[in-house]
């Protein structure tokens, strides 16, 4: 798995899992021992998480399907960088204030990576983009003024507004059904 292709979400997104596939069965020691490796890593990988203990529930008699999406968050794994899984600091006082909180700290996050490539002489001349399933949250950033609902929010966050002021960030609107890492959808 060290050559692997990596993947950007650790199962496939909507497929349904279940005991009878249809598919052959594979070794079950050798599946129960990935799953535990996997389970092992969940201490320190949230985002893993969903998925392995979804897989986990395969574990008696599991099929080349739920062997080959146990493989897939291996590749997940390989795939990612930087990751976080943390309570905001800060309450916010409505959804799209959350998600523009979030917003901050991701594109904090694609700044430092972006500093990092041109430390490395690769520049990046392509804007970052950061997907969003709020519009207000959109328009909270593209809204230089400070109004009512918005003044209250510290400045520290303004730096997305920066950051898309600078043409580094751009921010695209994404259906909640479109999101292929939202879980809980």
């Amino acid at each position: 798995m060290e050559s692997c292709k990596t993947v950007t979400t650790p199962l496939v997104t909507g497929e349904k899992y279940q005991k009878e596939d249809g598919t052959q069965k594979v070794d079950g020691s050798m599946y129960r021992s990935l799953i535990g490796s996997l389970l092992y890593l969940t201490a320190t990988r949230p985002d893993i998480m969903f998925g392995t203990s979804l897989l986990s529930r395969f574990l008696q008699s599991p099929s080349q399907v739920h062997y080959a999406a146990a493989k897939k968050i291996l590749r997940y794994l390989r795939g990612i960088f930087s990751w976080a899984s943390k309570k905001q600091a800060t309450v916010a006082q409505s959804s799209a204030e959350a998600e523009y909180i979030a917003a901050a700290a991701t594109s904090n996050q694609a700044t430092w990576l972006r500093r990092i490539s041109e430390d490395m002489e690769r520049k990046q001349e392509e804007l970052t983009t950061i997907y969003f399933d709020n519009k207000s949250a959109i328009a909270i950033t593209k809204n230089l003024v400070q109004h009512n609902k918005t003044k209250h929010i510290d400045i520290k966050y303004h730096s997305l507004r920066e950051a898309t002021t600078r043409g580094e960030i751009e921010l695209k609107y994404c259906s909640t059904e479109e999101q292929l890492a939202d879980i809980f959808y």
